[in-house]
């Protein structure tokens, strides 16, 4: 048992500033769509929500840098590695940088590629473009930031969290807002402003963890490599059954009409904020449970479980409750669009529904990414997204964006019902480890 039991006054202590971190980061996309919407029409809100699924799919697929990241770190800290938790770290650092490079060099068919995934018009097709172009210029910081949210989350600092996002979004506000509404550059004005605040973030990322370059334990390890590498794997192949399923959800609105996605990506925001808050807890749980692990604690690991559900199930209630009576303002608010805004208020109590629903599945994927059960996050996630898949060839034929909606929602049930199913096994694998080896006779 650690020194200090776990409490919920803890809990918040942590996840205040990641809830905050959380949400500044999800303002990145929500900026993105308040500009286009106050300084351009539905077009430009298509192409943004195109091109943003389009990166988001790119990028959220290489965001085992951070969850294997986290959970590697916190085990190490609970095993009382210090000298780990910050090879970790540049381990991270140098594969983002590495990937971030191909993805450059490789960026004329990743483009062509996206494009071609969304039956979009081919007026929006070229305004996401433009998007693309000047965004993919951000890969490289962005990739290496993945690994330091990861160490900070890991080692518990999410105060140096808050500040880190902070910056990254108050540039990328700015520049939005200079590019589009000053410049009129339009959606490729967003994608270079993202991209320059990502170089910004990196930079002041790496003033904050200066301290972590001193005395790391060896880099190249074997068995710490290959744990790493199994762990990204497999955390990778769920992520991008993850992000596939977010891709799936915009493509589908895009059998409907240009104001049915744009609607639809205004209320996305909604629950990329709603999911980012949550995932606070859930980032909680990542480094208690693999401090627990590390530690080989089994009284900590549910105590961590509990407490970190407990909050999270509240706060999803809550958000819920706001989404649903607050929304419709700040739509009208900020959609000037009105097609787009009347299929984004129409559409609003699926949205709301989001967060109580979603939040087993988010607290789960927390558990089992701080303890680097790959496989188990693996299986289920592509168990999910064909369930998923198969849910919205089902509905939509018959009920249009609502049979989207609903199949989006069941996405969230399917995900926790297959992550769920693998949790006796954590407990009881952390329990044999507990056990003290058997001697010979």
């Amino acid at each position: 048992m650690s020194a200090t039991q776990l409490t919920r006054k803890r809990v918040l202590s942590l996840a205040w500033p990641v809830v905050l971190a959380q949400a500044a980061t999800a303002m990145t996309g929500v900026v993105d769509t308040v500009v286009m919407g106050l300084y351009g029409d539905k077009s430009d809100l298509a192409a943004v929500a195109i091109a943003s699924a389009s990166f988001g799919f790119i990028y959220w697929g290489f965001g085992f840098l951070r969850m294997s990241t986290t959970g590697l770190v916190a085990q190490a800290v609970g095993a009382a590695e210090a000298a780990e938790s910050r090879a970790v770290l540049i381990r991270a650092l140098g594969l983002g940088a590495v990937i971030g490079l191909l993805l450059v060099v490789l960026f004329p068919p990743i483009r062509w590629a996206a494009l071609a995934a969304f039956e979009a018009e081919a007026y929006v097709e070229d305004l996401a473009r433009g998007y693309f172009n000047a965004r993919i210029w951000g890969a490289p910081a962005l990739l290496m930031t993945f690994g330091i949210t990861g160490w900070l989350i890991g080692t518990g600092r999410t105060g140096q969290l808050l500040v880190f996002q902070i910056v990254m979004n108050v540039v990328n506000a700015g520049l939005d807002t200079w590019f589009v509404a000053g410049l009129n550059l339009g959606p490729a004005g967003i994608g270079a402003g993202t991209a320059i605040a990502e170089w910004t973030a990196l930079l002041f990322g790496l003033f904050l963890i200066r301290g972590a370059f001193r005395n790391p334990a060896r880099l190249r390890e074997p068995d710490r490599l290959k744990a790493l590498f199994a762990a990204n794997r497999d955390i990778m192949i769920r992520t991008l059954a993850l992000v596939f399923s977010f891709a799936w959800f915009v493509r589908s609105g895009t059998t409907q009409s240009t104001a049915t996605v744009a609607g639809n990506e205004v209320l996305l925001q909604f629950i990329t904020v709603s999911a980012f808050v949550l995932d606070s807890f859930a980032f909680v749980a990542e480094k208690e449970v693999g401090e627990a692990y590390g530690a080989r604690d089994q009284q900590r690991l549910r105590r961590a479980i509990r407490i970190t559900s407990e909050l999270a199930i509240a706060f999803g209630a809550a958000t819920a409750a706001l989404f649903l009576f607050a929304g419709g303002p700040v739509i009208e608010l900020f959609v000037r669009d009105l097609d787009a805004r009347a299929a984004a208020i129409t559409y609003l109590p699926y949205c709301a529904a989001v967060p109580l629903i979603g939040v087993a599945a988010w607290q789960l994927d927390g558990i089992f990414l701080g303890a680097t059960r790959g496989e188990a996050l693996r299986t289920a996630g592509v168990a999910a997204a064909i369930a998923y898949v198969s849910s919205d060839l089902l509905l939509r034929p018959l009920y249009g964006n609502a049979g989207i909606w609903s199949a989006f929602l069941a996405m969230y049930v399917f995900r926790a019902v297959f992550l769920g199913a693998y949790l006796p096994g954590l407990l009881n694998s952390i329990k044999a480890r507990s056990q003290p080896p058997q001697t010979a006779s």
